[in-house]
């Protein structure tokens, strides 16, 4: 990893962001880029390839303000056999965002209201990141029950029943917020 004065010029993630650095930092990583050493993940944050190396990586250093939904979620709260093919991270509907090349990041675009509810601070594979709450994410999954399939929402509701620590209260006013209310409750009459 690079150092200045003999300081390592990395956070505690393993990352390097240009907003930590002075210009002679910067233009050091620069070359390290150039030689291969170190790879530029998007404007500003560069890391070392070995930290590529690690399952998941902290969202909030490549999509800041995104929160882990959808297959990602689904894996973490192991709710479904579907491993995810990338990382599935909400942003707001009108940001605009450049994605690094690595690793792959599918992006949902939802208005400020949905981002504002049913989320919370989780440790998925060491990394603290934001993350749809287990009944949000059963949800959303009723929610886009044509797109995702619906073996896969089956499963996945069937999984939240089978839960210890379940709150379907809580699942019922997300579902209402979601207005999957009426389709959720037919799942849940097949299921118990």
């Amino acid at each position: 990893m690079p150092k200045y004065d003999g300081k390592e010029i990395r956070n505690s993630e393993g990352f390097i962001v240009r907003g930590d650095l002075n210009t002679y930092q910067y233009h050091l990583v620069l070359q390290k880029v150039q030689s291969g050493e170190l790879l530029r993940l998007r404007p500003g944050v560069f890391a070392e390839p070995i930290v590529l190396a690690d399952i998941m990586l902290d969202i909030d250093i490549l999509v800041p303000g995104g929160v882990v939904c959808m297959y990602s979620a689904w894996e973490h709260y192991e709710l479904t056999t579907q491993i995810p093919n990338a990382f599935c991270v909400a942003i707001p509907r009108k940001r605009k965002l450049v994605l690094p090349e690595y690793p792959p990041i599918t992006l949902y675009y939802w208005s400020d209201h949905l981002l504002e509810f049913g989320t919370t601070i989780a440790e998925v594979h060491g990394h603290k990141v934001h993350v749809t709450d287990l009944e949000r994410s059963v949800c959303d999954a009723v929610k886009y029950r044509n797109k995702i399939g619906i073996d896969v929402c089956a499963e996945i509701v069937k999984s939240y029943i089978r839960r210890r620590g379940r709150n379907i209260s809580t699942l019922m006013k997300y579902a209402r917020i979601l207005r999957v209310a009426k389709t959720l409750s037919t799942y849940l009459e097949i299921v118990l």
